[in-house]
């Protein structure tokens, strides 16, 4: 087969090198995402409610922030973000166990971090957070505020200790 015009059949051939790859990448990016949410079980931190920072503490649950048995091997922490700790900055929890953090911030935006597990969140102020995550194995477990909060940002951490 003899082409009659050689560069308009290069023109097309270029114009696929182009158009392919604009359409695998989103089809990548949507296979991705969905294959995070489903198969892998990764999820992106509830809003829980909305809450007034400056009445935190008449406000349930966080009038009384710390670890509530719920059920067995079931646990809530509700934890406090503010300047520059977390309020309980530790709990303790045994192996096998479904923790539920629901947390706030008192005043500005902080982040809530647990090294070795899919915790990953904002603290806003205003803003109830809520993630469950399964701890399975005993050790301890950094948490981190991964979101610059102010001069004493590097020093504010706590842990979740699983035994």
């Amino acid at each position: 087969m003899i082409l009659k015009n050689p560069e308009k059949f290069m023109a097309y051939l270029f114009e696929v090198a182009w158009i392919l790859p604009s359409v695998a990448i989103p089809v990548a990016v949507i296979t991705a995402v969905v294959l995070t949410a489903f198969a892998v079980g990764l999820r992106v931190p509830d809003v829980a409610g909305r809450i007034d920072p400056q009445a935190i503490t008449v406000t349930e649950p966080f009038d009384e922030p710390g670890l509530r048995e719920l059920a067995p091997g079931k646990y809530q922490a509700t934890m406090i973000a503010q300047v520059f700790l977390f309020t309980p900055n530790e709990i303790e929890v045994p192996a096998g166990s479904e923790v539920t953090f629901v947390l706030t911030s008192r005043d500005v935006i902080h982040g809530f971090k647990i090294v070795g597990t899919s915790v990953n969140m904002m603290v806003v102020p205003g803003q109830i957070s809520k993630l469950t995550v399964r701890f399975d194995r005993p050790g301890e477990y950094l948490i981190v505020c991964h979101e610059y909060c102010g001069s004493g940002h590097h020093v504010m951490s706590g842990k979740v200790i699983v035994y």
